[in-house]
């Protein structure tokens, strides 16, 4: 049976062989609305054994929607060193795991890329879906050039800091951020100080739910904008590299 596909046709209800199903399978999740998900995604978090999660309670939610019951272990940076041994022991005697974190794909700024290293080094099968990641929606619409651009994730709070954003101020290709409401105003505040008031952004929060915002415009006005409001949700924000 092909493991590439779930289900012998479209319209089949059955289950995989479980000799082909044992591995690793990364499952993006929802950013925000439920529906966002791919039906095969849906089918192998119903076929694992065990499905690894980065918060228990928030992919519980996700689970109960999708009427899934199996074994849920918490898997996260503060622990991923220390149970990643034993979930390769797992692995590697023929158990099926999924690992879904709170939203998007996992390894995007979440945990996973030291379990997926492991796997390799020691020939288990690791296999990512795609699916919902928050990154991209925010670059296709923030109206900025995405032809050429570099992730860069989380901002260091602290050390190390300053010098990336030098860096950074030579940049010449779109780039991308995550960032936390609370943290917000001060990145765009820092952005304005090294890329200059008039470089074009788009900062874009609360993607594919009821309150979704996309706020584009030149870094000062944008910044002026989310210091008149209380900012919630997950953020992205896309910078216009330098001209």
């Amino acid at each position: 049976m092909n493991t590439n596909n779930l289900s012998e046709n479209n319209n089949s209800k059955s289950t995989p062989f479980r000799e082909n199903l044992a591995g690793l399978y990364l499952i993006p999740s929802p950013i925000g609305n439920l529906a966002d998900i791919t039906f095969r995604a849906v089918e192998i978090l119903k076929t694992v054994d065990l499905i690894l999660a980065e918060d228990t309670r928030t992919s519980a939610v996700l689970l109960r929607y999708y009427n899934i019951e199996k074994p849920v272990t918490p898997y996260h940076q503060h622990n991923e060193h220390k149970v990643l041994e034993h979930l390769v022991d797992q692995l590697g005697g023929g158990t099926a795991m999924a690992l879904v974190t709170d939203a998007g794909t996992p390894g995007i700024s979440d945990p996973a890329f030291l379990l997926v290293r492991e796997c390799i080094k020691n020939n288990i099968k690791v296999e990512c879906l795609p699916g919902a990641t928050a990154f991209v929606p925010a670059l296709v619409n923030s109206g900025l050039p995405i032809n050429r651009f570099v992730f860069e994730g989380f901002l260091p709070q602290k050390k190390g800091r300053q010098t990336l954003m030098k860096q950074l101020a030579e940049e010449e290709r779109t780039m991308v951020f995550y960032e936390s409401p609370m943290r917000l105003v001060k990145t765009l505040e820092d952005c304005i100080a090294y890329f200059g008031a008039e470089r074009q952004c788009s900062v874009s929060r609360e993607l594919t739910k009821i309150f979704e915002e996309n706020k584009r415009g030149a870094l000062q006005e944008v910044c002026n904008h989310f210091k008149q409001k209380t900012v919630k949700g997950e953020i992205v924000i896309i910078v216009r590299g330098k001209e």
